[in-house]
């Protein structure tokens, strides 16, 4: 029995009596690795270079033929890294599985642009990180274990809320940017975070050893090589990624003579996806949609850019027991106390700390805003003071 194969839970529980950790990995643990040790040699990896050849893959895996030239630190797959561990802990993924690429190509070209090689431009995430079968089939080719963490396709939306639109005259189907029968044609973009550590630092005003020793401690020493291995450079953090819907030609986002209609939206999956009555979100990014459609009908490109920040990237959790004591409070639920209540909580007023958000924007080429459809001085503030013009800020309607 292969465990590739393993469908259902009776075969699952068979493999895990019959698997142990020594059949699945060397009977030697590493938990670290150090800089000059024997058998480490990391691929060169040199962030902000000119070209991917000579900036160099991001490897991270530890699979037997590429482990000692691993030249980052964590796990691929963002978020998602330990359902990948599970799976083959319970015998439902082999651990050394290898993806096959072919016909996962992007959709769109998109870039390169100077951005990709300016290390202060983007320090978030791999700008090669959608074309590695492009520019390091040769690496693979060798076995040495590279995924991407960009992916590019084309899709459909359907939502009632844009159906409503077309039937109110708000938004007409021009069988291009909207069909017929009211789908919205997209070009989505899915990026897991890379961070190049010394960049983030700057970005935030701290040392890289600061950095560092927080991320080690507060991940509850997740990651030794953090400490240990000061000559690796990049880390990929087991965080939410974001998703980038872009609304008519890509080719328009670095283009200064079409007009650019963009929101960066933080997810509320309570209001977004649920309709919930605690939050307010879903109608700025309903109106976003709209407004970027229409942008796109009339000659210009409209994006929506959806990080994973659920909570003011406080999480779930953290949120709910905010709202029960906003609710609880004396003198209930008001305005001024917001901020106040989610304090005393999570001892911060947010964690999304906007530093970082302009970088996919960087990566797609963005050089001016002209309706930025948001009125978060954070937003505005991270995107203008990272050199990207914004022409007008925009609100949602009262209505």
């Amino acid at each position: 029995m292969t465990n590739d194969n393993i469908s259902n839970p009776a075969e699952v529980s068979a493999a895990q009596e019959e698997t142990s950790p020594q059949q699945l990995y060397p009977s030697r643990v590493v938990l670290t690795t150090y800089p000059s040790q024997h058998g480490i040699e990391p691929i060169p990896l040199s962030w902000g270079a000119q070209t991917a050849a000579e900036r160099g893959p991001v490897v991270v895996s530890r699979q037997p033929d590429s482990f000692g030239k691993r030249n980052a630190i964590g796990a691929g797959g963002g978020s998602y890294c330990i359902y990948r561990a599970l799976a083959v802990a319970i015998g439902a993924l082999g651990p050394n599985h290898r993806p096959d690429f072919r016909m996962t190509e992007p959709t769109n070209v998109i870039g390169p642009f100077p951005s990709w090689s300016d290390p202060d431009k983007i320090v978030s995430m791999d700008p090669w990180g959608h074309a590695i079968v492009e520019h390091y089939s040769d690496h693979l080719e060798q076995g040495v274990d590279i995924r991407p963490t960009i992916a590019i396709t084309k899709a459909h939306i359907k939502l009632a809320e844009i159906d409503e639109a077309i039937s109110k005259g708000e938004l007409h189907c021009d069988g291009d940017i909207v069909s017929a029968d009211g789908e919205l044609k997209v070009v989505k973009v899915a990026s897991e975070p890379v961070w190049h550590i010394p960049g983030v630092a700057k970005r935030f005003g701290i040392s890289e050893a600061t950095l560092r020793r927080a991320l080690f401690e507060d991940t509850g020493g997740m990651y030794p090589e953090l400490i240990t291995r000061p000559d690796l450079k990049v880390f990929l953090p087991p965080i939410g990624g974001l998703t980038v819907y872009i609304f008519g030609n890509p080719d328009h986002i670095s283009d200064p003579s079409k007009r650019l209609t963009m929101r960066v939206h933080d997810e509320c999956n309570g209001s977004d996806v649920f309709g919930s009555d605690i939050c307010t979100c879903k109608p700025y990014l309903i109106y976003s949609i709209e407004e970027c459609a229409r942008e796109a009908q009339n000659g210009g490109v409209g994006v929506v850019v959806y990080f994973r920040k659920e909570g003011r990237a406080l999480g779930e959790v953290t949120k709910y027991l905010v709202y029960n004591a906003r609710k609880r409070q004396e003198g209930g639920d008001t305005a001024a106390n917001y901020f106040k209540r989610t304090e005393f909580v999570a001892g911060v007023k947010d964690m999304r700390f906007q530093a970082l958000m302009p970088d996919i924007l960087h990566w797609l080429g963005v050089s001016r805003i002209d309706r930025f459809i948001s009125m978060s001085n954070m937003k505005y503030e991270a995107i203008v003071n990272s050199g990207i013009e914004i022409v007008e800020r925009v609100s949602i309607p009262s209505e």
